[in-house]
């Protein structure tokens, strides 16, 4: 087959149904962009996840001589403040298990210190003293998921108040980001049969306007596939358009969106980078070409049939 033949149908075809490849070219993009998306947001949950993992600690707090008065709320403190005893042996028992990486104290004064930097403007400052602070540990754990053994190690200890993980706080904003994850793959999905129907409409008015054309063809003796060829390669030509577009709407969304504004605004969220971006946009070109090619086959067999 000759390239110069497959280029000339390829033109003929998309010129007698302009409007519909526009639509195929956009729904294409749309598609490919809303898929990059969602593989875009897992990668930056599992970044985000990985970065926190890290920093993630467990809090020991024990009771100071100001819970000696909430007793009925944490019997625990019910004898008054944590003593030193009480402290050391809590601490033993977590250098014992092997799960620590590495412990931090805080003794009142600091925290009361940390507090004050904290919000130095609080009203409640002046009536603040080291007594009405908490002595604690802050334990770096070798594997931030085995938290539970500690809680349920110290959690009941006498002195101790309670114990706090961290990740508890962040387990929203994960969940928050996995539904997310999951609302643009249903409506990736949605497009991406939308944008096959498109295609499937597409190629059967393409093929009934050349109906003539390919009528001669077959009586010259062309095989199916000499046939077919053009029609296929309009479809996988929309593709690649739309897969460039996507391409760039994931681009500009990175830069404009991420790099620009919430990187500025959320110091605390450690965002990807352009590699898995550009890794994508490989990705989306296959999706686009290999999904257009088949839909656009399939119904040649049938609208082409010898």
């Amino acid at each position: 087959m000759r390239a110069q033949f497959v280029m000339s149908e390829i033109g003929i075809g998309l010129r007698r149904n302009l409007t519909m490849t526009i639509a195929v070219v956009v729904s294409v993009a749309l598609s490919l962009a809303l898929a990059g998306a969602a593989l875009l947001l897992r990668d930056q949950v599992s970044t985000m996840k990985g970065y926190w993992d890290g920093k993630i600690e467990v809090s020991v707090y024990f009771c100071n001589k100001t819970d000696a008065n909430q007793g009925s709320v944490n019997k625990n403190c019910a004898a008054g403040a944590a003593t030193q005893n009480q402290i050391d042996s809590v601490q033993a028992q977590l250098e014992k298990t092997g799960l620590i990486e590495k412990i931090y104290t805080e003794t009142p004064a600091q925290a009361l210190s940390e507090y004050t930097k904290q919000d130095p403007n609080n009203p409640l400052l002046a009536s603040l003293t080291p007594d009405s602070m908490e002595y604690s540990l802050r334990i770096k754990l070798k594997d931030p998921q085995q938290y539970q053994i500690i809680t349920g190690m110290v959690g009941g200890q006498p002195g101790v108040m309670k114990v706090e993980d961290q990740s508890q706080v962040l387990k929203p904003l994960f969940n928050l980001l996995n539904g997310a994850q999951v609302v643009a793959l249903v409506v990736m999905g949605i497009m991406l049969a939308v944008t096959l129907l498109l295609i499937v409409n597409t190629v059967r008015v393409s093929a009934f306007s050349r109906k003539r054309e390919t009528g001669i063809m077959r009586l010259v003796g062309a095989s199916n596939y000499y046939v077919q060829m053009p029609f296929i390669a309009e479809a996988a030509f929309a593709a690649v358009v739309g897969a460039i577009l996507a391409s760039g709407m994931l681009a500009v969304g990175k830069y404009l969106l991420i790099d620009r504004f919430l990187r500025n605004q959320i110091q605390l969220i450690n965002f990807i980078g352009w590699g898995p971006v550009f890794q994508v946009m490989p990705l989306m070109l296959v999706l686009g070409v290999g999904m257009s090619s088949i839909a656009a086959f399939l119904t040649l067999r049938k609208y082409l049939r010898v």
